[in-house]
């Protein structure tokens, strides 16, 4: 369904009145349609927006693989990751109405933090040293709190996140921090960009200076001022039919694909991967960013302080390899572009973005006014899909 047909609580135009080629939306849409009757994408939804406008949105493929239900606009999908920017701006609105500070350290909210020691890996043995100094509010929301992920590498520490099985006992938030904060610390914080559960310790800062529930939080703060009805940590049981589904194997590798269930409320709210969204709803808080901060009279954010969570943050600092492509550095919550080139993938400098791991993405792209979001649950092809779509997506401005 074309998107001038198609009704969005944003404003709709034609891909010409937007600058963009019908043809070669319609090409990439093909493209997207050709590998799901491959049997390599289970379906996909993407919109596209230019100068405040949807100029394109396509639903292709099912919900779920095998099942006669088409995919359409209003699907839920599994963000995982891309829950990330939402918790950082409910951050930076508590800084901004003077209840943190930036320079906070972690430990002043969570006092265990402040025992956490880093391990060195020294003659193949692992030796603890103290922090040289204190993880910060800025450090969780760049990646440099000294944490990691299990499944991002295989250093030493990374094996100490696998064997603790931080999930044992269905914890809350507190005791995920508290079980994080009893693990040593992969890096010294304020020294080492590393993708990690920062923004996990991140959504638990939030709740002790609110006073309230991650989920309450976000809620009243964040998803019903901008009126993103479909965005949360679960799934009601009347809505439940609309969520997508990938298929039971990969079909790449064979490998059976396990997601989160979102049927239940669940007791860990994960600041950094648990939330349930549409591109209906993810639209509106991704035109929020591009308005630096504001829509439709509601303002979150002020456009300084969007303009300092989009700027690099980490600079020369060390980082774990793979994760950010050339040329890029990161902010408070986004992967922001530095150069033109260098990258695989192409877009303009001051570009931010982010995705999740089961296959949703979107970029803000503010010298051509472009925003783009895909959401797929695709994870084994999630790398693909995102170069995929930026190149057919830049490839369709004219």
């Amino acid at each position: 369904m074309s998107a001038e047909h198609f009704s969005n609580t944003l404003p709709i135009c034609t891909p010409e009145q937007a600058g963009l080629s019908r043809a070669r939306l319609e090409n990439l849409r093909a493209v997207l349609q050709r590998d799901v009757d491959a049997g390599r994408l289970p379906g996909a939804v993407l919109m596209i927006a230019r100068r405040g406008q949807v100029a394109w949105q396509q639903a292709v493929g099912q919900r779920r693989p095998g099942d006669e239900d088409a995919m359409t606009m209003d699907t839920l999908f599994r963000i995982y990751s891309m829950t990330k920017p939402i918790v950082s701006v409910a951050m930076m609105r508590l800084i901004e109405q003077g209840r943190a500070l930036l320079s906070d350290p972690v430990s002043r909210y969570i006092p265990a933090f402040a025992d956490s020691q880093v391990a060195v890996e020294r003659g193949g043995a692992l030796v603890l040293e103290p922090q040289q100094q204190p993880a910060t509010l800025q450090d969780l929301l760049r990646h440099s709190a000294g944490l990691t992920y299990a499944f991002t590498g295989d250093s030493p520490v990374q094996r100490l996140y696998g064997q603790a099985d931080l999930w044992s006992g269905n914890p809350d938030n507190a005791e995920f921090c508290a079980a994080l904060a009893r693990l040593p610390l992969a890096h010294q914080p304020g020294r080492h960009w590393a993708y990690s559960h920062a923004t996990d310790v991140l959504g638990h800062v939030v709740e002790l200076i609110a006073g309230e529930a991650l989920s309450v939080h976000l809620q009243r703060e964040i998803l019903a001022p901008l009126q993103m009805h479909d965005t949360a940590f679960s799934v009601p049981p009347g809505q439940q039919h609309r969520i997508a589904e990938p298929f039971a194997e990969c079909p790449e590798s064979g490998t059976p694909v396990q997601l989160l269930d979102p049927r239940q409320p669940p007791r860990f709210e994960s600041g950094g991967g648990g939330l349930i969204s549409s591109a209906l709803d993810y639209a509106r808080f991704v035109q929020m960013l591009r308005n630096g901060g504001e829509l439709d009279g509601v303002r979150l954010l002020s456009p300084h302080t969007l303009a300092f969570m989009t700027a690099d943050h980490i600079g020369d600092m060390p980082q774990d390899p793979g994760l950010l492509d050339p040329g890029h550095g990161f902010g408070l919550g986004f992967a922001v572009r530095r150069e033109a080139g260098r990258a695989p993938v192409p877009g303009s400098v001051g570009t931010f973005f982010w995705s999740g791991v089961a296959g949703t993405s979107f970029w803000v792209d503010p010298a051509q006014d472009l925003f783009a979001l895909l959401l797929t649950q695709a994870p084994n092809q999630r790398v693909h899909y995102r170069q995929l779509f930026r190149a057919l997506v830049y490839g369709a401005l004219v």
